[in-house]
């Protein structure tokens, strides 16, 4: 173990400070080893996981109508989530199908300011869904569309988690 020379010495802790000097040989992947990492990988799809939501949304907006009978908490519950799935799916397009994100691609800087242009988009089409709910659904529950809205933004975690363990 090397230590940090002392204040005002100028002996030089070169073995110790040197970049890479605590690290294993470097061995870049050949084409086929490449290959072969890329194969053992899980395929993310956007799509699949807004799939995910649209379904578990339907499904919470199902079971609540099944439990309480009341068409007023079922659709307070589906308004919260289509607020969710709805500015998902036009980021998902942008992102993968636009014009915009097929003249970014391979450009590392315009698909990270593509992808921030594209989150904004979905952040004030959810907020203004949000503040028109009260327009759109007749007597709106605040707390079942909040449930709605709440279960399907945790699907991005359980979508993921599935895709993954495939």
């Amino acid at each position: 173990m090397s230590t940090m020379p002392p204040v005002g010495s100028t002996k030089q802790a070169a073995d110790a400070w040197e970049d890479g000097a605590n690290e294993a040989d470097f061995k870049p992947l050949t084409h086929e080893e490449a290959l072969r990492w890329r194969s053992g990988q899980p395929v993310l799809s956007v799509w699949r996981l807004v799939g995910v939501q649209l379904l578990v949304g339907l499904a919470v907006a199902a079971l609540t109508w099944l439990f309480t009978q009341s068409v007023s908490l079922a659709s307070s519950v589906l308004y919260g989530a289509a607020s969710v799935v709805l500015p998902t799916v036009l980021m998902a397009w942008g992102m993968t199908s636009s014009a915009l994100s097929r003249r970014a691609a391979g450009h590392v800087i315009s698909m990270f300011m593509g992808f921030v242009l594209w989150e904004g988009v979905k952040i004030l089409l959810s907020v203004a869904m949000l503040w028109s709910a009260p327009r759109i659904v007749p007597d709106l529950n605040w707390l079942a569309l909040l449930a709605g809205l709440v279960v399907v933004l945790k699907v991005y975690w359980f979508g993921f988690w599935i895709q993954t363990r495939r």
